[in-house]
């Protein structure tokens, strides 16, 4: 919680005059017993209206002050909590982006969502609670117990044999609590992970008719997080009930022994009405001082979770920047990477050398490596063995935003965002202007349907490009990377869509448009990198050959056979 506190340093005054009016309005509130106890011994007592009216006139203005007292803590408290959580979900959202894919994956991206909403929604409700309650509670305990014990120590007696018990009952709930609210926390987790991956895989889940599978197991996650807020209620729901027995327990205590010392003359019964009201307000202020430390269970534990985000450590950045004269535009050096909490490497003893302008080609079974390979490129992993060496610098010693800035990257899934063709093509460079765009688009074979479109590039793509084909959402992608012709051109099997023809056309004009580039291409083809001037074959995490397309097919098997799996007379002339 200690590393959220300097969010709230640009609301010191709120964190001053908030509790200051609130302590200001427990000030009056501690009066108004005070005044009823003259009304009722001197005014009721001597049948004196006019004093009876003029106390009444009293408790008005001492009701009115409080209310504004109130109103005004409220506005500061508001005022202190929302800017907090505005500037801490702010800052949240800063350092996510900042965190390197492995620190990402340690939480998880519902994690990281739950975390960024649910989490800081409790932060800043402690926050406010905490303006509002965190003074006036405690400090109405304290001084009604005083007044109390100014107007009857023995009486007050009553109070301090309440107070341990109803304290000890809030100490056993908070004890039973504290854990059970973090395990609802990680359940919320579960929930929006499986929300997350059901909406976004609803067309997936729907080809498969697994509707009814995947809401039982929501179903069976929401119950759970169910099972677990009710069971913290029931323990919970036991405090009102047994702190508002005691007290009443107690103000029955007072007024018979009240009762018996109004007899002896050692009492008045102003005295006991004001004390039987402070009496109340003390046991009260207990009940809201316990429901506020639930408050305060909560908002520790979000605070902690949202802590957790912010110890990932950002990801690294150098100083170094591209030296754009180097001969080898990409070296692996004895290259090995594996993931946090993998049994063992996804990368072996990778090394190869690209020079500039020259087309390197990667293929090889599903998990052999080939898009780790391609991660360690813009340094979006860091390899754990060797050294991965982009136009002359070591990627772990380079500026990263300097280094992506040579690299269009495409991945294996195509990413496109809500706005506008145009919008999304500028991602690379922000002053593209719409020729390069238009010619982007021609060499990704994507303007041919982007010209048939009534607006051109100002046509509208919605969530994740769903208003586009899969096919078209590749070249588009693809066309995005490629603005501003960048050094290095990594297409991560990003031509899965794209029919034999289209492929074609799009390597012949990546190599007319795209000449001082080198390009990276991911395949699972051999048709796609038959030309390309290196070919990497990777097999469970490492490189079993290298060469050219001709070479491979006599020296290596696994290449040969991927070959000849894929060769047919279609698919032959359709690569002629």
């Amino acid at each position: 919680m200690k590393k959220l506190l300097k969010y709230l340093k640009n609301y010191k005054k709120e964190l001053i005059f908030g509790p200051f009016f609130k302590l200001l309005e427990a000030i009056f509130e501690l009066i108004v017993p005070v005044v009823m106890a003259n009304i009722i011994d001197k005014g009721i007592g001597n049948n004196d209206s006019g004093y009876i009216l003029k106390m009444s006139g009293v408790i008005v203005v001492l009701g009115i002050c409080g209310l504004g007292f109130a109103l005004t803590c409220q506005y500061l408290a508001a005022k202190c909590a929302y800017g907090f959580g505005t500037e801490l979900r702010e800052a949240l959202y800063k350092h996510i982006n900042t965190l390197s894919h492995s620190s990402v994956d340690k939480l998880g991206t519902a994690s990281l969502v739950n975390r960024l909403t649910n989490d800081t929604n409790t932060v800043q409700n402690g926050v406010n609670m905490f303006i509002r309650l965190a003074v006036r509670a405690p400090f109405l305990v304290i001084g009604a117990a005083v007044m109390a014990v100014t107007i009857d120590a023995k009486l007050s007696l009553i109070f301090f044999a309440a107070a341990p018990l109803i304290t000890a009952i809030i100490f056993v709930i908070m004890r039973k609590t504290v854990p059970m609210y973090k395990i609802t926390q990680q359940k919320l987790d579960r929930a929006a992970l499986l929300t997350r991956e059901n909406i976004e895989g609803t067309r997936v889940i729907r080809a498969f008719s697994r509707q009814q599978e995947e809401t039982d197991e929501f179903n069976k996650a929401v119950d759970e997080i169910s099972a677990s807020s009710i069971a913290v209620g029931k323990i919970s729901a036991i405090l009102n009930p047994a702190a508002f027995m005691i007290m009443n327990l107690g103000i029955v205590a007072i007024l018979w022994f009240g009762g018996v010392r109004i007899n002896a003359g050692d009492l008045t019964q102003g005295d006991l009405t004001a004390f039987t009201n402070y009496m109340t307000q003390i046991l009260l202020a207990l009940v809201v001082l316990a429901n506020l430390i639930v408050t305060f269970t909560k908002a520790f534990a979000s605070a902690n979770r949202v802590s957790e985000v912010f110890d990932l450590a950002s990801e690294e950045n150098g100083a170094e920047l591209p030296d754009r004269n180097s001969e080898n535009i990409i070296e692996f050096r004895n290259v090995s990477f594996r993931y946090e909490g993998a049994g063992e490497n996804s990368l072996s003893g990778l090394s190869f050398t690209l020079k500039r302008g020259e087309t390197l080609g990667i293929i090889g079974g599903t998990g052999s490596g080939k898009s780790t390979a391609a991660s360690l490129i813009p340094c979006f992993y860091r390899a754990k063995e060797g050294e991965v060496i982009v136009s002359g610098k070591n990627v772990k010693e380079c500026d990263m935003d300097a280094l992506r800035s040579i690299i269009g990257y495409v991945p294996q899934k195509a990413v496109l965002f809500t706005g506008t063709v145009r919008d999304n093509m500028k991602w690379r460079k922000a002053d593209a202007s719409d020729e390069e765009i238009i010619a982007a688009l021609k060499t990704a074979q994507a303007w041919e349907f982007v010209e048939k479109m009534p607006k051109r590039l100002d046509t509208s793509i919605s969530q994740g490009g769903r208003n586009l084909s899969g096919g078209q959402r590749q070249r588009l992608s693809i066309a995005r990377a490629l603005v501003g012709q960048p050094e290095i051109i990594i297409l991560d099997d990003s031509t899965s869509a794209l029919d034999y023809s289209t492929d074609l056309n799009l390597r012949k004009a990546l190599k007319s448009d795209m000449k001082g580039s080198s390009v990276i291409m991911i395949s699972q083809r051999t048709t796609s990198l038959k030309d390309a001037d290196k070919i990497i074959v990777m097999d469970d995490g490492q490189p079993v050959g290298i060469g050219k397309h001709e070479e491979l097919l006599k020296t290596c098997g696994v290449y040969s056979e991927i070959y000849s799996s894929q060769m047919n007379e279609k698919e032959d002339g359709a690569n002629v």
